[in-house]
């Protein structure tokens, strides 16, 4: 029998266990609180829980930086202009916020709605992952979004079978994966089950293409299904303006142009020959001619806020700094403060009465109430009236460096692509599921042709 006196030595002699939080953990952690808390919030867990990733994002991007161990002069200069080009934007921000007396919640929560996605991959690129992390990170995210698509296929027949709720929206818009009942939730789940089907599509070359086929075609049924008319024009118009940026490239330039002329051609017979719920639609807004036109209906509605905030111009200043962040129709503004306002407001959140006035004329017209993709409230439109002329620069050129210095695939700039399409027709350029879900695979694309560059220099 071990005596007391002996049995407190031997235990104090144990080497104590430490536990430390890896810069890979915290990045999957981070990935996790944006792309799973609306499901959870919907479940019953309290509304809050949709803030985190405000926290641990910034979080784990300071982890990522200060034990970053890379000493490769590339990656290091890609970690500084990123960084600068934040400040840069951040800045603007300050900026705008002085001259509108705006509050400082709406400059943090302004910063991280646009820069979040950015400071994601800028935690992912600054470290030099092994093979073995990339794969990691890779099954993080195939993982999450095989659930996302999984529950949007699920939620239909529950949803017609009356077991789950649609809250204020129509059946079709409720099938949101795991962003259930969120505003955007339809278009946000099918946009990120599209992108990763095709990352999966293009490069799990292990597997077999009717299996790499079959989930993709899986993604494009679950858009059908849900409606989401506006996540596949965005897809196609990204399509044909990759086209456009291969001008030192013609052989894959006329590559792409046939490819997408086919895929468009086959897509106009469905249209036209087949009669299904989910193409009826687009033969119907595709009849509308009259709208399109310059001095068209849709024209008109898209850009009616505008006169609206120049009409709150106090100084020549607001072209410069525009009316505030937060103050006019980007996510912020127009969605983000009259979601979560009992959360906000006592935090000294400031709004604007333009953004009323807007949503005055959102439900006083019938285009768009009969679609969002004419809504004048979306992210291109929201920066600058947000932040003025200096601010959408500060923006595109921070889009600019990790353009130019990440996205050197055609895949990466699709996914770029893509993201500024989405700006110009509603708000899910700001959406946090969605735009860390492209940087996640942008930062992967990266790695990949990193440690494939390294195998060639070893060899």
């Amino acid at each position: 029998m071990i005596s007391p006196g002996k049995f407190l030595k031997k235990q104090v002699l144990l080497p104590e266990k430490k536990v430390y939080l890896t810069s890979l953990t915290l990045i999957i952690a981070s990935f996790i609180t944006v792309f799973f808390p609306r499901i959870l919030s919907a479940a019953g867990v309290p509304k809050i829980i949709n803030f985190a990733h405000f926290i641990v994002v910034p979080f784990t991007l300071f982890v990522a930086l200060s034990k970053t161990p890379t000493k490769d002069k590339k990656q290091i200069a890609i970690t500084w202009e990123i960084i600068i080009a934040c400040v840069l934007l951040l800045g603007v921000m300050l900026a705008s916020a002085l001259l509108n007396q705006a509050g400082e919640i709406n400059v943090f929560l302004d910063f991280m709605i646009l820069a979040e996605g950015f400071l994601m991959l800028l935690a992912i690129v600054c470290i030099p992952f092994s093979a073995a992390s990339v794969k990691k990170l890779r099954f993080c995210l195939l993982g999450s979004a095989l659930i996302n698509l999984v529950t949007a296929l699920l939620q239909k027949p529950l949803i017609d079978a009356h077991v789950i709720g649609v809250a204020q929206y129509t059946p079709e818009d409720a099938i949101q994966g795991v962003f259930y009942l969120s505003g955007a939730g339809n278009y946000v789940s099918c946009a990120v089950s599209l992108a990763v089907g095709l990352y999966y599509f293009l490069n799990a070359k292990t597997v077999a293409l009717w299996i790499r086929g079959l989930l993709l075609f899986a993604a494009f049924f679950q858009l059908l299904l849900s409606d989401s008319k506006q996540v596949l024009i965005a897809f196609l118009a990204s399509w044909v303006l990759l086209i456009f940026f291969k001008y030192n490239a013609v052989d894959k330039a006329i590559m792409y142009l046939i490819v997408i002329t086919v895929c468009l051609s086959a897509f106009y017979w469905c249209i036209e020959n087949i009669e299904a719920e989910g193409l009826e639609a687009y033969k119907w807004w595709f009849s509308r001619t009259e709208l399109y036109g310059p001095n068209g209906e849709a024209v008109h509605t898209k850009f009616a806020a505008v006169p609206m905030i120049l009409s709150y111009y106090k100084s020549p200043l607001n072209w410069l700094f525009g009316l505030g962040p937060g103050h006019t129709v980007g996510r912020l503004g127009g969605w983000f403060f009259r979601d979560y306002w009992s959360l906000l407001g006592p935090l000294g959140a400031t709004t604007h009465p333009v953004s009323k006035q807007v949503w005055e004329f959102v439900y006083s017209d019938w285009l768009d109430q009969e679609s969002s993709a004419f809504m004048p409230l979306f992210s291109w439109l929201g920066i600058w009236g947000d932040l003025g002329f200096l601010g959408l620069a500060a923006y595109l050129y921070l889009g600019y460096v990790v353009w130019s210095r990440l996205c050197l695939d055609d895949f990466s700039r699709f996914l770029m692509l893509t993201m500024v399409v989405f700006g110009i027709i509603f708000t899910q350029m700001e959406e946090p599921g969605q735009t860390l879900t492209i940087a996640f695979m942008i930062g992967l694309q990266w790695h990949e042709r990193r440690l494939a560059k390294e195998a060639r220099q070893r060899t």
